[in-house]
């Protein structure tokens, strides 16, 4: 049999990618690129995320051939790299842990409270808008869009329509494609899958898909909370902003929900995720039940 050999070029290639990986991201590297992050994006960086930021970007020091964190940094804040690789770090940054049914009592709270109430207060066909802030790959989006769609089954006067928005690029085009592999939807009932979702022929590695009715329902655009002005012209019956506020210290916080309430109607409903608080918060938001607002 004949012995097969890694040429030079090959010996180099796997060298320099070795080296890649044991790379160390000085501090004063660290110090510029999480002082950056916290004033463009809100997310707080302590030293204590060091190891994680830097194993991060080992994968885009990899792809860009480069052969140090400082190069890095040094192309990140040149104008090529000011257009061309935030939002790509910003994608490597941002932490995207989402599940469908994610914290079932809000969807409880929806069906049992806020639809019957909607559906009564409007006599004639209307459009629900709810905004899914910081909707990370859609799963929150398209269980909105089930648990609203079962609602209308015995509520022909009922429509609506979802907005979606994330920082990330990257996890806004999974949630446009919406596709998920089966483990994601292990927890669904099986009647809702075989409502909802399409499964893939692929058996190696099988996925499912949000069925094109839901996901016509659904607008996403990309969305950083740190924008003074979010150029979102409509306003919201209900806003869903999970477990994205604590990546941000508190007066960050109290602005962004200031600035998210702007596009949410009066009487209309704010969700938070199960460990953020609104106490102490001067935002016009009253508490009806734990991480369940009104705007007043």
């Amino acid at each position: 049999m004949e012995e097969k050999s890694i040429d030079n070029s090959q010996h180099e290639t796997l060298g320099s990618l070795s080296a890649v990986y044991k790379l160390q991201m000085p501090d004063s590297v660290f110090e510029k690129l999480s002082n950056f992050i916290y004033k463009a994006y809100g997310i707080k960086m302590p030293p204590a995320k060091k190891v994680m930021l830097q194993s991060r970007l080992q994968k885009r020091l990899r792809e860009m051939k480069m052969a140090s964190y400082e190069e890095y940094c040094d192309f990140v804040f040149s104008k090529e790299g000011e257009a061309l690789e935030l939002v790509h770090m910003i994608d490597v940054v941002t932490t995207n842990k989402t599940d469908f049914f994610r914290e079932p009592s809000h969807f409880d709270f929806l069906t049992q409270t806020i639809l019957p109430e909607f559906v009564a207060r409007e006599r004639h066909k209307t459009t629900l808008k709810i905004w899914s802030a910081g909707c990370s790959s859609g799963e929150e989006v398209y269980t909105l869009a089930i648990v609203i769609s079962d609602f209308m089954e015995n509520n022909k006067n009922l429509d609506f329509s979802i907005l979606g928005t994330d920082i990330s690029t990257r996890i806004l085009q999974k949630a446009i494609d919406a596709v998920y592999t089966e483990e994601r939807v292990i927890n669904i009932p099986l009647e809702t899958k075989r409502k909802y979702f399409l499964r893939s022929k692929d058996r190696v590695k099988p996925t499912v898909r949000v069925i094109p009715e839901l996901r016509k329902k659904a607008v996403y655009q990309r969305l950083n909370f740190m924008d003074e002005n979010y150029h979102i012209q409509e306003k919201f019956d209900i806003i869903f902003c999970r477990n994205v506020l604590i990546y941000f210290d508190r007066d960050t916080q109290q602005k962004v929900i200031n600035r998210l309430c702007s596009n949410l109607r009066t009487g209309g409903y704010f969700f938070l995720g199960h460990s953020e608080s609104i106490t102490g918060m001067k935002v016009p938001l009253v508490q009806l039940k734990p991480t369940v607002f009104m705007k007043v």
